[in-house]
């Protein structure tokens, strides 16, 4: 059963930030060259070393302001509204959280997460079935990362994704193929880790 960040055993896991800085990642792992917290920043170069010839990752976004989460949420909730006329407010929560986090778990704010793909050596887009933030009603579904109905290059390249992701450390939100974390809540509960390493970073403050 898939585990939703709007569940509360995400938001009653212990939190023991760390303390680790966000460093901006190599220029190999993407152009955006995201912030994210070191600790994530070592795994993912880790990974990066794990992907066959001609293949690289490409992070397209890493730690994200408190406003911008909000932001994600308030017009995301406004679609869903539109669509759900009536929704109740539990249940509108339990569906945004499919596709952006209730800011206090979100992996992003803490610099913990990071969306990402893979591409090939000139730098091109592989096949990962949907575009990266394809929420799921544009994408019926097939951006959950186990979702069918995609192709069977799709589907390697995601399987890469977890092995290399996965072999470092990192975990997936299962609701979208590109996010993966290292560190937050949502990390320590499916990982059973005894509390997450990272907890929410406003850059104004930390500056």
């Amino acid at each position: 059963m898939t585990i939703l960040l709007s569940d509360p055993r995400v938001r009653a896991t212990a939190l023991l930030d760390a303390g680790d800085p966000l460093v901006r990642l190599p220029g190999h792992l993407g152009p955006a060259r995201a912030l994210v917290r070191t600790g994530l920043a070592d795994r993912l170069v880790r990974a990066a070393a794990q992907l066959p010839a001609g293949i690289c990752l490409r992070v397209v976004e890493g730690h994200r302001s408190l406003a911008d989460q909000q932001a994600i949420i308030s017009a995301y909730s406004a679609d869903l509204c539109a669509l759900h006329p009536g929704i109740s407010a539990a249940d509108l929560d339990e569906l945004t959280s499919r596709f952006v986090a209730p800011i206090d778990v979100a992996g992003h704010v803490a610099g913990a997460a990071v969306d990402l793909t893979l591409v090939d050596a000139c730098g091109e887009d592989l096949d990962l079935g949907t575009p990266i933030d394809a929420t799921p009603e544009q994408s019926d579904g097939r951006c959950y990362f186990a979702a069918a109905g995609i192709g069977a290059d799709a589907r390697a390249h995601r399987e890469l994704l977890a092995r290399v992701l996965g072999g470092a450390g990192l975990v997936n939100y299962p609701t979208e193929w590109w996010h993966w974390s290292y560190g937050d809540r949502y990390w320590a509960l499916v990982t059973g880790a005894s509390h997450a390493l990272y907890g929410p970073v406003d850059l104004a403050i930390a500056a």
